[in-house]
This record gives C-alpha cells, structure tokens and sequence, in this order.
C-alpha cells in the first residue's frame, strides 16, 4: 500500500456515540453493523458507548460527593463499587434477593444523582419534568442548554477529547425516546465548540419519525445529515468510500473491553432485518415499509459461530424481530458455541419435542414467545397467524427440553375486550408451569399505522414527534379499564403473581437468561 492510502486509511473518519440512557448490559448492535461495515473497507473510526460510561461516571460522582439525605443514601453510595462488581458475577444470580438488592441499589445512586437537575432516570429510563422527547422544540432546548443535563460533567470532558481527533464526522445512534433528550445536549454541546463540525443523526427512533412525519430535516441547523434505515450505504456514501467491501455483518472488537453490566459479554446478533412474518396488526415493520432481509442461515451460521470464537461471550441475545423457523433450524444443525436467546414466533416447529431438546443441545437457554392473547377471536383478528393448541403444545415442548420462556401478552387492542382478557387469564393460568417470565403490555396505537383512519384517535402525547395515538375503543375497553383489570385482577392472581416476581428489575428478558443458568 502506497504511504499516501496508509495515512488517508490512519485518519479518523467519524465516531459514533451510543447515548444515554438504555440498559446497560450489553454493547449497542446497530453501531457494532456499521463498525463491521466501515472495518471491511479500511475506514478509520471509533465507537463511544457514553451510555455505558455515562452512568458509570455518573454513579461514581454521586457516590463521592452526593448529599447523604437518608439511610438508603448511605447504603447505596457505600456499596456501589460491590453492587458494580455483583452483576457483573454469575453467582449474584443464584440469589434472586442479592440481585435485587444490587440492581435497586444501583438505581437509586442513579436516580439521586439526577435529581438536581431535575432528570428521573433509572437503569432503563431518562425523563425530564420540563422537556418531553417527543416535542422538537423541547429537544431543540436540550440541544441549546447543555449544562442542564445530568451527564453534562461527563460528556463535556469526553467529547472534548472526541473533538481532539478531528473526525470528519460524528454520529449518534439513537433509538429509544429514553435517548432523545441526552442526545440532543450532547449535540448542542459539540455545536457550540466546533460550529462546523459534521453531525449525523440515525437508528431505530429517527426512522420512525420519518415515517410517521413525512420529514427528513430535524433539527436543521444542528444535525447535517439525517440516515433514516440501514445506514451503511449512506455512510460510504457520505464518506466517499467506493469499491465497497462487504466483507462483515457485526464487529465489537471495539467495544468487548467495556464492562457492561453483566456477569460477562453478551454478543447481541442480528442475523436478519424486518420480521419473516410481518403480517401482524399494527406491525412496526410493514407501517415503516420495512421489508425483509435476512442473511442466508448458513452464512448467519457461519458467522456467528465465528464471531462467538473471537468475543467469548458468556450469552448471545439473537436479535431478529422473530427468529425464523429456518433460522431455528440451522442454529440447532450448527450451534453458536455459548448460550443463547431470543424471540420465537410460535410455529409448529416449536410443538415437536425432538426439535426443542435439538436447541436446547445447541445452546437455547430462553425464548421469547409474543402470544398476545388467549383468545383465539382476538388472535385471527390481530392476524398473528398462531393457534392457541399450537402455543399450548409448543409451551410445553419447550419446557419440557429445559428452555426458559419469555411470555408477552399484549391487552387493549381494538380487537380485545374485558371476556377476552378473562380468556387469557384463563390461558395464562392453565400454563404457568411452563411460563418462567411475563411480559404484560397495554396497547399502544402506532401513529402511522393504517388503523388510525377507523378508529377515532387524539393526541397520545402533545407533541410533533410522537409514536403514538390515543383512541376511543370500539368495544368500549378503554385504556384505564384495561389498567384497571391487569392491576386488580390479572397480577392479583396467585399463580401470576408468583411468575411476575421472578422478573429481573429494570434489565428484565436482557438478564433473565442468567437465572435459567442456576437451574441446571
């Protein structure tokens, strides 16, 4: 290679920041892909995790100069370095108590520490009292008023030693409304030290606002360029990369010395984008016009047992939307090499007992099965493609082999009322010998999805960018009848009650897998 190609390959082309706040027990996937993308064609750049270091910076402070207003304080900020290390340790996990007290513990160093800023944030949340997610104009604020936001001691410091590097660019993932704010004062911060410095905006969150929105400008001014989708062509594009490479699919070799909070590195791996079904009501992935991209099984195979070898995770989370019945299929023909888990959609693959004990053998400790309801009405209407005696058959199957399951019931949906919840209480019962964890959702209306023109809807929230619409039920079973029922009457139940205990507090499904462990 010529010293010219050496020192343009040497110069640091764009870091991407992963922002707060989101659980953090794992490395951020969508930014592992685009790492992958640019590392096969010699494009140099960094990964920032500040969500990781963000909170791990923010905990620290708070433990070492916070105000000590009560007992909890006291306890908390003494112990934080020991509750760091616990759920970073397998055996934290065989005592459901210690975990809990850990984690809880951990939380409310967090929470304390954002108090004076006015932020409630948590583990897995971040909210503001004066400035929602889903308003621009109160991001645009967040964006101009830096110093206001909590992780603003960190990222001041960290950004400025990002700026040093000179990147051409710098890009945010963002794709939870639990990142919106932070993200913006970060970018506010960087505009205010280097006007001219590039800012690209993409991930999950910002695609739907494109779709529901029609735009493609937020936040001009701030952001110059906005990747709405898959954002590797647009970033070779925008890098002037030609010849394109397409040698890798996922590379966390920028991110593996983090210590998330975990007991070891867990691989997240997509092995497909959009969902193989996606034929459900309400699908994000068919409003988006998402379609269906999945990487041939042996090829997906292939890599993941590679990049098993090289990361030595101590879990893989399989990210796809709905893990194909091929898919499935080839994991149990060719394991990964470490356990794993991820969301099913209930086949009759999964009833064949065989076929379960075949991923069990492979490295299957836990599947998250999206059931939605026990009432077999509702489920044709929602068009899930599912048979209650299929699900029933399939739960035990996957029991019987020793897979934990992960199951999400979703209530309130224009097709449901009060007789059929009584019906997936009914079913839910009937089946908690097979049930490990739950998953009880109150249904949200997509703003973009085609729906909306039937049904009458109003603001879920004020504001320009919201994901959500509220609407009157055509059966009359409305949102606070359906919080009424679950509250009182669903989780008042015994056998539910006992299930729902079980759940790992904030991290929920990202660290159930570990408890299944402590079974064998």
């Amino acid at each position: 290679m010529r010293v010219s190609a050496i020192l343009e390959f040497m110069k640091l082309k764009i870091i991407f920041i992963h922002p707060p706040v989101a659980k953090p027990s794992e490395p951020p996937a969508g930014i592992a892909r685009l790492s992958a993308c640019l590392k096969g064609n010699r494009v140099a750049h960094q990964v920032i995790d500040a969500n990781l270091e963000g909170m791990l910076d923010l905990m620290r402070s708070a433990a070492k100069n916070g105000d000590l207003r009560s007992h909890w304080d006291i306890r908390s900020f003494k112990n934080l370095e020991d509750n760091l290390r616990a759920l970073q340790t397998i055996g934290t996990f065989r005592n459901k108590s210690r975990y809990t007290r850990a984690v809880v513990d951990l939380n409310h160093t967090l929470n304390a520490a954002g108090q004076p800023y006015g932020a409630m944030l948590s583990l897995s949340d971040y909210a503001e009292k004066k400035l929602s997610p889903v308003k621009s104009g109160d991001l645009i604020a967040a964006a101009e008023n830096p110093e206001s936001n909590p992780f603003y001691p960190y990222f001041s410091k960290r950004l400025r030693q990002a700026l040093e590097e000179v990147p051409a660019y710098i890009g945010f993932s963002l794709n939870f409304l639990s990142q919106a704010i932070c993200t913006m004062a970060m970018i506010g911060f960087i505009k205010k030290q280097h006007p001219g410095q590039k800012i690209i905006l993409g991930g999950s969150l910002i695609t739907s606002w494109a779709q529901i929105t029609g735009r493609s400008d937020f936040f001009s001014g701030l952001v110059d360029e906005i990747v709405a989708g898959a954002g590797e062509e647009k970033l070779l594009d925008l890098l002037c990369v030609h010849n394109i490479q397409r040698n890798g699919y996922t590379d966390y070799s920028l991110s593996t010395e983090n210590q998330y909070l975990s007991p070891g590195f867990i691989l997240p791996y997509s092995s497909a984008r959009g969902c193989w079904w996606r034929k459900c009501a309400f699908c994000p992935e068919a409003t988006e016009g998402n379609p269906y991209l999945p990487l041939p099984p042996i090829r997906a195979a292939d890599e993941l047992r590679t990049i098993t070898e090289k990361t030595r995770p101590s879990l893989i989370h399989v990210l796809d939307s709905s893990i194909a019945p091929v898919r499935l299929q080839a994991m149990a023909n060719q394991p990964p090499g470490a356990p794993w888990y991820g969301f099913a959609h209930v086949t009759e693959h999964l009833t064949d007992a065989d076929f379960c004990r075949a991923l069990k053998e492979a490295g299957c400790v836990m599947l998250k099965l999206g059931i939605e309801s026990g009432d077999q009405s509702v489920l044709d209407r929602l068009n899930k493609g599912i048979n209650l005696k299929t699900v029933s058959t399939a739960l035990r199957a996957i029991a019987g082999a020793g897979i934990a399951t992960y199951c999400y019931f979703l209530f309130g949906t224009p097709q449901e009322n009060e007789a059929s919840a009584v019906k997936t209480l009914d079913f839910v019962t009937r089946h908690t010998d097979c049930i490990n964890y739950l998953n009880l959702a109150v249904f949200n209306l997509p703003a973009g999805s085609p729906e909306t023109q039937t049904l009458a809807t109003s603001d879920f929230y004020e504001g320009d960018l919201s994901l959500y619409k509220s609407f009157q039920h055509p059966g009359g079973w409305q949102r606070t009848d359906v919080r009424n029922f679950l509250q009182k009457t669903f989780k008042k139940h015994p056998a539910i009650a006992t299930i729902l205990t079980r759940t790992p507090e904030f991290f929920t499904s990202n660290h159930a897998p570990f408890f299944t462990f402590q079974k064998k």
